[in-house]
């Protein structure tokens, strides 16, 4: 089959593509036949190793030292149709289409991938296609799980800092959802995406600073991790939170107390999402509440000219690698 492999951290251009042994469903995965995959900042930063200090040591480790020696295929997010499932499979049965995010395990960026039955992974929404269903394993848990932490009422203020993003898409919607007034934070260029995908409000950041402008909000979601708390603190309401989805070396979940009885909470996205948060995902996608934001598709051989794309930061929510389907090795 066809593969891009990785044999060494560095630029775009480091993957190549080769042909490598199909691999065979254990008892307990599913072999999937991948449609469609993305690239994420996160794949861009690890195929350069430029991750945060917190996991640099683990994840060399996890990886290999030097250079990638025990996963050599990136790639977080598929979607695709199985085609073979492990004797002890019950969940799925072949020609199931679906949509998976392969965490830790990568291997996205090739024509299959085994995975197990238990893991991210849940029947592709039927209003998608492929491509828009890898766009949203990734982005969309972590908003679902990380904004689900801060039980957002209707009519509550949210900021999304990059909100233009992977996850900051995702964010917007699932705010939206919540019924929260929110207000998206990016560059100039994606201000109108933002709109269209439902923003009240839009800030540009090369334009002004949200923290300065006197607006204050129940809730400061950063998904990108550009931002902190401590520059943040005085645009959150009273007993406002602050979410992170990269949050850096900092705990978990701590409460900030200030003048008088000022309560304020920081919330890190360092907890896991569940299967439960994919389906709930799929449900709303299906009734037409969230949907996948692609500014680019590229096929799986100009993989280098996506990863350089990704690189400049100017992506608007995601990018696709679609893969064709026409080889059975």
């Amino acid at each position: 089959m066809k593969a891009i492999v990785w044999t060494k951290y560095g630029p775009p251009d480091v993957p190549q593509l080769r042909e490598v042994k199909k691999p065979t469903a254990k008892d307990n995965e599913v072999l999937v036949r991948i449609h469609a995959t993305t690239v994420t900042a996160a794949d861009c930063e690890l195929r350069a190793f430029k991750t945060l200090s917190l996991f640099w040591l683990p994840l060399r480790i996890y990886i290999g030292l030097i250079r990638p020696t025990r996963i050599k295929i990136l790639g977080q997010e598929i979607a695709g149709e199985i085609e073979a499932v492990g004797k002890d499979v019950t969940l799925f049965k072949e020609g199931d289409q679906v949509f998976a995010s392969t965490g830790l395990r990568l291997g996205a960026y090739a024509e299959y991938t085994c995975l197990p039955e238990k893991g991210m992974m849940a029947l592709k929404p039927a209003n998608m296609t492929y491509a828009e269903a890898a766009a949203v394993p990734l982005g969309g848990l972590e908003a679902l799980h990380i904004l689900g932490q801060a039980n957002i009422q209707s009519g509550q203020k949210v900021l999304v800092v990059g909100a233009g993003g992977t996850i900051g898409t995702f964010a917007v919607q699932v705010a939206k959802h919540f019924g929260a007034e929110v207000t998206g934070v990016d560059s100039t260029e994606k201000l109108d995406m933002l709109r269209s995908i439902g923003a009240d409000h839009v800030i540009d950041y090369t334009r002004e600073d949200f923290t300065r402008n006197g607006q204050t909000y129940d809730v400061i979601f950063d998904a990108p991790g550009k931002s902190s708390f401590s520059r943040s603190e005085r645009s959150l309401k009273q007993d406002g939170e602050y979410l992170s989805a990269n949050p850096g070396p900092s705990r978990p979940t701590r409460t900030v107390r200030g003048a008088g009885t000022r309560r304020k909470k920081v919330v890190s996205g360092y907890t896991s999402p569940r299967i439960e948060e994919l389906a709930a995902l799929r449900e709303l996608i299906e009734a037409g509440k969230i949907k996948s934001v692609i500014d680019r598709r590229y096929p799986l051989e100009q993989i280098a000219e996506a990863h350089r794309y990704v690189d400049t930061g100017r992506k608007k929510g995601n990018v696709v690698i679609t893969l064709e389907q026409n080889s059975k090795t």
